[in-house]
């Protein structure tokens, strides 16, 4: 009975007075933030519980007044400026170091009342709460631009370079008999790109800390062979055969959940055949390397992680990428044509000791029209475990004696496991 008379409650309700009662919520949470601030600054701070749903409720009124005419509330939002420059402009007389996050935010809070006042309801909440985030994390985001440096921000407009500048731009149709489509390959790049970029994002903002099992985690999201070389030298400086040969199975096991990532992006039916045996095979490795490197070994602790992967984002490395994923898609269209399965398995045993991705999307663009799903996927298999071999063979060589031999049971044994989702396809 009283569920049936809600509605009706609501519809006495005045639809201003809501937009009232969400402009004071918002600019009153905003004014609690400052508030406390202002008790721990030590200083003159402009604003607070009273004048931020002060100024919100300025910005709705003078909305609502000028009936939706923007040029009135530019001029209230200059007003306001002034006002809160003069209120500045006392802060910096009285305080050496004085920051503008209050005044922006008082700023916002009238801007927020106009928004409201247009009946934009989830842009203003979605406002406040980012903002509220942006100002509750100054400590860890001062700290975020310390670990990351200044030339990072080349590095991330490289990759607005590659996504929202030339990937739009890229024809998306198929050429030459190929059925080659720029759009979609350069997608795909940008997609690689990004998965690695991830990576090497943490990488940066971790340092080294978390140890050697870390940085395996990270630099085998990036590149697990490479990984697998970097720890094999360094065994040769410390000797943890232990520690780092299931490190380099921590490395291996993540190939495989960057891989099911990349399947989900572009071959749902690949998904659906691999997804569960790949994320298995992942999980069971991290689970596996992890205990392993657990093992006393004679060391003293962890040791210190070194190694940072180069930038993913480099415009040559992406225009290579490119190359080489044409080259095999291009490749593997061939090999099937002429040579069938068996071709395609070979192809995927010869491409294992490079970057194997470019290979696996490259069935993955094809499955279900070139290719047939279930040969994909074998392929992909094969590629995968064939990959842990060569990881294992570099281990060897690259290795001390005691953790190259470790290193490469190891991966030999979880390469044969690998072959296991071959019975399920």
């Amino acid at each position: 009975m009283v569920a049936t008379r809600v509605p009706e409650i609501v519809a006495l309700v005045h639809p201003e007075a809501i937009k009232i009662c969400l402009v004071l919520f918002l600019s009153f949470l905003l004014g609690i933030q400052r508030e406390a601030w202002k008790a721990h600054a030590g200083h003159y701070i402009f604003g607070g519980v009273r004048t931020f749903p002060l100024i919100g409720l300025l910005g709705y009124t003078l909305a609502l007044a000028s009936g939706g005419e923007w040029l009135a509330v530019g001029l209230g939002l200059l007003a306001v400026a002034a006002f809160l420059l003069t209120a500045y402009r006392h802060k910096l007389a009285t305080a050496e170091d004085a920051g503008m996050t209050t005044e922006m935010t008082g700023l916002l809070v009238f801007v927020l009342g106009a928004i409201v006042s247009a009946g934009q309801y989830w842009i203003a909440t979605a406002v406040v709460v980012v903002t509220l985030l942006l100002l509750e994390l100054k400590a860890g985001l001062e700290q975020l631009s310390q670990c990351i440096p200044p030339e990072e921000t080349v590095t991330f407009a490289t990759f607005l370079l590659l996504t929202a500048v030339i990937l739009p731009v890229v024809p998306n149709r198929d050429f030459t008999t190929f059925a080659l489509n720029p759009y979609k390959i350069w997608l795909i790049v940008v997609a690689v790109s990004a998965v690695s970029y991830g990576a090497y994002v943490l990488q940066r903002v971790t340092g080294r800390r978390g140890g050697i099992q870390v940085g395996a985690l990270l630099g085998g999201a990036y590149s697990s062979t490479m990984m697998t070389v970097v720890l094999g030298r360094r065994s040769r400086r410390d000797s943890r055969p232990h520690l780092l040969a299931g490190s380099m199975l921590l490395a291996a096991g993540m190939t495989y959940l960057r891989v099911t990532v990349l399947l989900a992006l572009f071959s749902r039916d690949l998904l659906a055949l691999l997804g569960g045996s790949f994320l298995v095979l992942g999980c069971a490795a991290l689970v596996g390397g992890w205990v392993w490197s657990r093992r006393p070994d004679g060391g003293g602790g962890d040791l210190e992680r070194e190694h940072v992967a180069r930038n993913p984002l480099e415009l040559r490395s992406a225009f290579v990428f490119a190359g080489v994923f044409v080259a095999i898609l291009i490749a593997t269209r061939l090999v099937l044509d002429r040579f069938g399965s068996p071709g395609i398995y070979v192809l995927a045993v010869l491409v294992s000791p490079s970057y194997i991705d470019p290979f696996i999307l490259s069935l993955a663009q094809s499955a279900g029209a070139v290719t047939p799903v279930a040969m994909a996927a074998g392929a992909i298999v094969v590629a995968a475990a064939a990959n842990n071999v060569v990881k294992a063979i570099y281990a060897l060589g690259f290795s001390d004696r005691p953790t190259g031999r470790e290193g490469m049971a190891i991966l030999l044994t979880y390469a044969a496991l690998a072959l296991l989702p071959l019975l399920l396809i």
